[in-house]
């Protein structure tokens, strides 16, 4: 008795990995639990948890691809060139997208790169940063004008709402908030990176915008993020240069007639 019940559960067991490889058989046509793991993997990769009910959806969804499937092809649909047009673009993109995630799985970025990519940043962005108002106008006169008024103690805040002709900072007095000398035009930043804390220029400043006035309100060094706060957006970025250059170079092996 107890052999014949060994030899049961030996049966069913060796039968289980069998049925395991089907989510289903539809008019006689199997359908492996393979395509399940792949869409189960193109949920995950979402961001989305694969739970028991999205388990269920996902074996709906391929068994009613395979119902569909199988009356596309009764009707000859999977003869047609449109078909087979579709099919080998959709070739081409699967294998292609496989190649650069390849790529990059083979070239990884290092964190000695987004240490050299954070030390150029900083360089390139390290030094004092300013916080500058100004107000700008159409002729010098007008900015000549403004000058004396604010010597004699107008409002530099004041006369910035009432005459900037730059609608983003004459609304709020004048006020350009923190920036780097570099983020201004030429003209600009070299008259406000002559000024000290306090200071207004004693002359208008001409632009391709028209006559500026321009006083320092403060100066402080760069506040430039940390490493740690950057990393992802600089590792993505050397990712996306990585596979720019790649694919680059095989343009430039292959032989074009």
């Amino acid at each position: 008795m107890k052999k014949h019940m060994l030899s049961a559960a030996l049966v069913a067991l060796l039968a289980a990995p069998a049925f395991a490889q089907n989510i289903a058989v539809v008019n006689g046509k199997p359908v492996p639990s393979s395509r399940a793991a792949a869409l189960k993997q193109q949920v995950e990769a979402s961001g989305r948890p694969v739970t028991p009910e999205v388990m269920e959806q996902i074996k709906q969804e391929l068994v009613a691809r395979e119902i569909f499937m199988q009356e596309a092809r009764a009707r000859g649909l999977d003869a047609s060139d449109e078909y087979k047009n579709q099919i080998e673009l959709a070739r081409q993109t699967i294998l292609i997208r496989q190649l650069f995630a390849d790529f990059q799985k083979k070239n990884p970025v290092t964190d000695a790169d987004v240490a050299a990519e954070y030390a150029k940043f900083t360089a390139a962005n390290g030094g004092k940063e300013f916080r500058a108002r100004h107000i700008l106008v159409e002729t010098e006169d007008q900015a000549k004008a403004l000058i004396a008024d604010i010597k004699k103690g107008g409002s530099f805040e004041e006369l910035a709402k009432k005459h900037s002709k730059d609608p983003g900072s004459g609304a709020n007095g004048g006020d350009l908030d923190w920036a780097a000398a570099g983020s201004y035009v030429p003209e600009f930043s070299a008259a406000m990176a002559k000024l000290a804390k306090g200071e207004m220029t004693d002359a208008p400043v001409k632009s391709q915008f028209g006559f500026h006035i321009i006083r320092v309100d403060d100066v402080r060094e760069a506040q430039l993020p940390k490493i740690d706060e950057v990393k992802p957006q600089i590792t993505q970025q050397l990712q996306q240069q990585k596979l720019a250059k790649y694919q680059d170079d095989l343009r430039s092996k292959a032989k074009i007639k």
